[in-house]
């Protein structure tokens, strides 16, 4: 038990809220981050000391938990056919290309490759239902979603649109068209145990509880399942409440300088005692 307890407690007060502060400080800087989910802290006390008579006296604060917020964005129009916002449940699954890796995100600022892939503007391709053409309707198939690959015979791909069911949907210059590919949602059973991985990436996808026993198992189709619906030419902007996040940064500040002031005391009564016992 340290000689003066306020001491303890105000560098545990100082540890405790200075995390507060950059989960608060990361909200803020991510405002204008397409898809960001928002988190708070939370805190909870630390062992206490049982003195003579049982009585207790406690130690400080630490932090209990971090939480993410995965409520919903607003979507934005941006016009652009290849920008996807979700409007309800769901994650895109992207893929890096080199290692397999998957990964989850909100995030549709999607992009179509000199190669043909969808792909986030990282490179990771967007997973979906793959194989459709003109004579071949779409199957189960999950794969990178690739545009432009099995046109027509003397034909030409002139455009593409992309549903509300994520239907990717292409025109060609014979005014045929054809559904060559889907592009699908998972859902998680427990999305607080994702972790944000960077560049809007979510990882530990198998620690969530993908929703139908694995990633795009089967039946993710947009608008099925409790899954949300796709609107192109949107994308969701960040769940951040800057008044919430201000008013909560003050707070976080305040609780600061008050830990800061427990270590000031703590020092001058500690220099009480040295003076008392060299007197």
């Amino acid at each position: 038990m340290a000689l003066i307890g306020t001491l303890t407690s105000g560098v545990s007060a100082l540890s405790s809220f200075s995390s507060g502060l950059d989960v608060i400080g990361n909200n803020i800087a991510n405002v204008n981050t397409v898809g960001f989910k928002s988190a708070s802290t939370s805190f909870e006390d630390s062992f206490s000391n049982t003195i003579a008579g049982g009585q207790q006296i406690g130690t400080g604060v630490q932090v209990a938990s971090v939480t993410t917020s995965f409520t919903q964005g607003s979507l934005n129009s941006t016009g652009n056919t290849t920008d996807l916002g979700i409007s309800g449940n769901g994650y895109f699954i992207v893929k890096d290309p080199n290692s397999g890796t998957q990964s989850a995100t909100r995030d549709g600022q999607f992009t179509v490759d000199p190669s043909g892939y969808l792909t986030t503007q990282a490179g990771m391709r967007v997973q979906g239902l793959v194989g459709g053409t003109s004579a071949v309707p779409l199957g189960t198939t999950v794969g990178d979603i690739r545009i432009g690959q099995s046109l027509p015979a003397n034909t030409s791909l002139q455009s593409i649109s992309i549903d509300t069911s994520g239907n990717v949907h292409e025109f060609y210059s014979d005014g045929t068209s054809a559904v060559t590919n889907q592009v699908e949602l998972q859902n998680f059973s427990a999305p607080a145990n994702l972790t944000k991985s960077g560049d809007n990436l979510y990882g530990s996808l198998s620690a969530a509880g993908p929703v139908g026993g694995g990633i795009l198992a089967g039946n993710n189709g947009p608008s099925t399942n409790g899954l949300g619906t796709i609107q192109a030419g949107t994308l969701e902007s960040s769940n951040v409440d800057l008044t919430q996040q201000f008013s909560d940064l003050i707070t976080m500040q305040r609780s600061f300088q008050a830990g800061a002031r427990l270590i000031t005391v703590s020092d001058t009564v500690l220099q009480d005692i040295t003076d008392l016992k060299r007197s």
